[in-house]
């Protein structure tokens, strides 16, 4: 597993709005700012998670983005899968995303993998947005 920028920006992202949404819907421009982001991809970004149903989107002079569902239920490994797909180091140990590979020949190293795939996952899907609110 190796995180592309889409995940590092839907996670900025989806944890600025949890910190900032009591005060109003946050715009793109304020992330972008503060994490200096590309604005136009992290535009792209954010429509996926609304898609997802993860954000809800204003239009207008006070609009922006509020979380969709609490931040508590919006675990790391969901938004990860999402943006980049398998979080197993190999997909041929993946959950989510199996695909046959040559290295499931060699069990003992297929278990090392499941092993690393496994607390790869359950660290993720223990850890919530709200994880990140206070600081």
């Amino acid at each position: 597993m190796r995180l592309t920028t889409k995940s590092e920006y839907a996670l900025l992202s989806l944890i600025k709005i949890a910190r900032e949404q009591k005060d109003g819907p946050v715009r793109s421009q304020e992330i972008s700012d503060q994490y200096d982001l590309s604005k136009k991809y992290l535009e792209q970004i954010l429509v996926a998670l609304s898609r997802a149903g993860y954000l809800r989107s204003k239009r207008g002079y006070s609009g922006g983005h509020e979380l969709a569902k609490p931040a508590e239920k919006i675990t790391l490994a969901e938004i990860i899968r999402l943006m980049d797909g398998a979080l197993a180091p190999i997909e041929s140990v993946s959950q989510f995303f199996f695909s046959n590979s040559p290295i499931e020949k060699e069990k003992k190293l297929t278990s090392v993998f499941k092993e690393i795939r496994d607390y790869i996952s359950d660290k993720m899907e223990a850890t919530t947005i709200a994880d990140f609110i206070e600081q």
